[in-house]
């Protein structure tokens, strides 16, 4: 009688590889949303030039600090949430760059808010994206 083994698990990914992931992932991001360098190292919590020069060349090794983890992690958010809500990818680009009627923008742009520079701006924007797809702010 021969026994039934479960599938194993794939491992799961170390911090380095996530990093590297979401490195990779903001440079296209960027790049999507026509991002200057200053914008870029505003959104990732003014890491130094040279690092952030260091974290695109190599971004397998890059060892990220929590904050800039937590600042990926609600980038990919806004910009995935963008792709659900406006399945149009040029739309879905520009919106953040577009005038937003929404009183909880007073008429300015998602990455105004976003370039605040604190975490909770782009928490905010996550949240305010992740309300509208569920049918409220929340």
């Amino acid at each position: 009688m021969s026994a039934v083994l479960a599938p194993r698990a794939a491992p799961a990914p170390s911090p380095e590889q996530m990093a590297a992931a979401g490195l990779r992932a903001f440079a296209r991001i960027a790049e999507a949303w026509g991002l200057t360098v200053d914008e870029q190292l505003t959104l990732l919590g003014q890491p130094p030039r040279s690092t952030f020069f260091a974290w695109r060349k190599h971004p397998e090794k890059a060892a990220l600090p929590r904050d800039t983890l937590e600042r990926l992690s609600n980038l990919l958010g806004i910009y995935k949430s963008l792709q659900i809500l406006l399945p149009e990818p040029a739309a879905a680009d520009a919106w953040v760059r577009q005038p937003n009627s929404d009183a909880l923008f007073g008429g300015g742009t998602a990455l105004e808010r976003m370039l605040a520079g604190n975490v909770s701006d782009l928490n905010f924007v996550r949240r305010y994206l992740d309300g509208v797809r569920g049918g409220g702010w929340s």
